[in-house]
């Protein structure tokens, strides 16, 4: 058994092989913990959830400027997206802007018509309530076509039709058409950020589901 002395007051530390060993594993066991730490966050972010910042104001007031949210990317592997999420999306290359991603609502799931008729939203023939619309003065926006846009799409399977709470502030499949599934990041749930908006965003549209 080897006993490494202890140096007395004022005596200079001599850096012994057992201690320069005993250093060495340390500073292993240091950067192996920081390496899974890493790879355990990346892996979250890759496959579990994500934080997204909401940049404009194209889900007002659902959702307002610089507000946190968490991208839950787990679920929809086996849930799919359904008629009032709200999600996290790549947009069409046209349409990106360094990069950032959009944050819509889906509004057309695969094999839905949906119109525009008088301001308002129908899907399969029935006109949506849409309370989380953005108003002023009390009074809902209308969701109008772009100006020689079209008023009328076929939801395609593998497709999704989504469109802002802000109509008249947002570039949404009104403008790029339905968007591919595969381009979804994720279904946005829970607000976190300013805390004292922290709550879950559930889907408002049940009834058509």
């Amino acid at each position: 058994m080897t006993i490494e002395a202890t140096p007395t007051p004022g005596e200079p530390v001599v850096v012994t092989p057992l201690r320069r060993r005993r250093l060495a594993r340390l500073a292993i066991e240091i950067a192996e913990t920081l390496v899974l730490t890493a790879l355990i966050f990346l892996a979250l972010q890759t496959f579990v959830a994500q934080p997204f910042r909401v940049e404009g104001g194209s889900m007002e007031t659902t959702l307002e400027p610089n507000q946190y949210v968490l991208v839950d990317k787990l679920t929809p592997r086996w849930a799919p997206y359904g008629r009032g999420d709200i999600v996290v999306l790549d947009p069409p290359a046209a349409y990106q802007r360094d990069g950032t991603p959009f944050i819509k609502r889906v509004i057309g799931l695969p094999g839905d018509r949906v119109q525009l008729v008088d301001g308002a939203v129908v899907v399969n023939g029935t006109a949506l309530d849409e309370p989380y619309l953005y108003s002023v003065g009390g009074v809902r926006e209308p969701t109008d076509p772009t100006l020689g846009g079209l008023s009328e799409w076929y939801v395609p399977p593998g497709q999704l039709f989504v469109l802002g709470d802000h109509r008249q502030n947002s570039s949404d499949s009104r403008v790029f058409g339905t968007v591919d599934i595969s381009s979804i990041v994720g279904r946005a749930w829970l607000r976190y950020w300013p805390i004292d908006t922290f709550g879950t965003l559930p889907a408002e549209l049940d009834a058509l589901r």
